[in-house]
């Protein structure tokens, strides 16, 4: 199955407990699911992390096949375990902490907040290697918790304006669709992680919103 359903401590909001790429996902310590799920839908290793020993994966980082950025309260030991896995981390400086609201990346581009700064975006799209650009979803600023993207498509916010999906397929680009997850929730980033082999969203998404996580994200007749 390209998308399954999990919760983690019974609640659907995937987003903000994991992180994946389309070479690892980071799951919470507690992540008490069958992880096999996981990896089914993902097709990627599967590993334990934290950041700043909180469970708060999906919102303290953000990444994407060739890095991954936080802020200074990643501590010396998770940066440490992270490289030890090959990946590159990076902190970016400055007041915000939630790199993962903040950001939303592929492997070809990153919208990144109007709230951060000219240097945290250098060192993003550095890390990233990939080119930034700033912008908004649906008048958002945490770009990273109004959206979800894979290097195949982009999901996002179903009051986002015509101008900014534009521009968000023009910084990703990917398709972008609009829609929803864990019943009627727009913030799709909390509710879901996904790469470009497929998605694990909260026990609460819908069948029809499932369908169009499917197909927006292109996992309907074996992708791209």
């Amino acid at each position: 199955m390209p998308v399954v359903r999990v919760n983690f401590d019974h609640l659907p909001f995937l987003g903000v407990f994991a992180l994946t790429t389309d070479k690892i996902a980071l799951l919470p310590q507690r992540f008490s699911a069958r992880e096999k799920m996981v990896f089914d839908a993902l097709k990627v290793r599967a590993v334990r992390a934290s950041i700043d020993k909180s469970p708060l994966i999906g919102v303290l980082a953000a990444g994407n096949s060739n890095g991954l950025v936080a802020s200074n309260l990643l501590e010396a030991g998770e940066e440490r375990f992270l490289n030890e896995l090959g990946i590159k981390v990076a902190r970016v400086p400055g007041k915000y902490t939630a790199m993962g609201n903040m950001v939303l990346a592929n492997d070809k581009g990153a919208l990144v907040s109007p709230y951060l700064s000219a240097e945290a975006l250098a060192l993003i799209g550095e890390t990233l290697s990939v080119p930034t650009e700033r912008g908004t979803i649906a008048g958002i600023k945490n770009v990273g918790a109004a959206g979800v993207a894979t290097n195949k498509g982009v999901l996002v916010h179903p009051d986002a304006s015509a101008e900014e999906l534009e521009a968000v397929e023009s910084v990703l680009g990917a398709p972008v669709d609009i829609g929803t997850a864990c019943g009627g929730v727009r913030y799709t980033g909390v509710c879901m992680i996904a790469n470009s082999n497929g998605a694990v969203v909260g026990e609460t998404t819908t069948g029809p919103e499932l369908g169009r996580i499917e197909s927006s994200l292109d996992f309907i007749g074996g992708g791209k």
